[in-house]
């Protein structure tokens, strides 16, 4: 089953970059794929935790062989086919009362990564899509990960690149999603001193019969020239004909003589 090597791994989840319709969100998993001993038989492995730090485990073996085939545990599936498409894709479809109720798809992308893709049925019939990003893990297999690559003992230098890499990935992962919160967060106060800038400009090239105070509320309006005015006079202290063609912002001086809306 040459097709199946590619997949022969140990794979650890990228959790942000999946996407869930169904199900929890995982914080960590472990997706394994093996070969069980005959040449078309395939033992799949899946370890997980959820947010709240519960662990969760599926097992099964598959015949790769494209036919369907008896699935060993009813309570899922009444059989099973898995299909290779080529070295890089294949598929699995679950069977219940013959209809499909499973159809997972294993895709290696160009960066080397693993999709996994489930689309199923909810209980309420409706359906849904899961997809999963992977990464092989380093120096942990107990077998070949290509064709020509060696047997690889797990080993405790194996381990401890495995333990260091896991902890660099969420020491960074937690790092980066800081830095885009920060730079989400200035942009923002971008916006709003951008906010203000304009509306500075345009009160001060407003018509202004006072001097303004820092602190007080004011009031601006567009006159029926286009021109805007500064008032000191709420819009309902006006009566029902003020000198304007419409009220614009009640506004505010702040201490650095940009404006605020209110």
């Amino acid at each position: 089953m040459v097709q199946a090597y590619n997949f022969l791994a140990s794979w650890q989840l990228f959790p942000e970059k999946g996407n869930y319709e169904y199900g929890e969100r995982p914080k960590s998993g472990i997706y394994k794929i093996e070969s069980a001993g005959d040449r078309k038989e395939l033992s799949i492995s899946h370890n997980w935790v959820t947010l709240e730090n519960q662990a969760f485990t599926s097992q099964y073996k598959l015949i790769a062989d494209g036919d369907l085939n008896p699935f060993q545990n009813p309570d899922l599936a009444d059989q099973a086919q898995a299909i290779f498409i080529d070295s890089i894709s294949f598929e699995i479809h679950f069977y219940k009362n013959g209809q499909v109720c499973l159809h997972i798809v294993h895709e290696i992308m160009p960066n080397g990564y693993l999709k996994i893709t489930q689309q199923g049925t909810k209980p309420d019939g409706t359906a849904y899509t899961n997809s999963e990003i992977y990464h092989k893990q380093l120096s942990v297999l107990p077998y070949s990960a290509s064709v020509a690559g060696a047997l690889i003992r797990p080993t405790e230098e194996g381990m401890i690149k495995h333990k260091a890499l896991t902890a660099m990935e969420e020491q960074t992962n937690m790092q980066l999603d800081q830095i885009r919160k920060q730079i989400e967060l200035l942009a923002l106060q971008a916006q709003e001193i951008q906010k203000r800038k304009d509306l500075s400009l345009m009160i001060y090239n407003a018509k202004l019969s006072f001097k303004p105070n820092i602190g007080q509320t004011y009031y601006l309006y567009e006159k029926k020239d286009e021109s805007f005015m500064l008032s000191l006079v709420a819009p309902k202290e006006w009566g029902h004909a003020g000198p304007f063609k419409k009220f614009v912002a009640a506004v505010r001086l702040l201490a650095d003589h940009t404006w605020m809306e209110l």
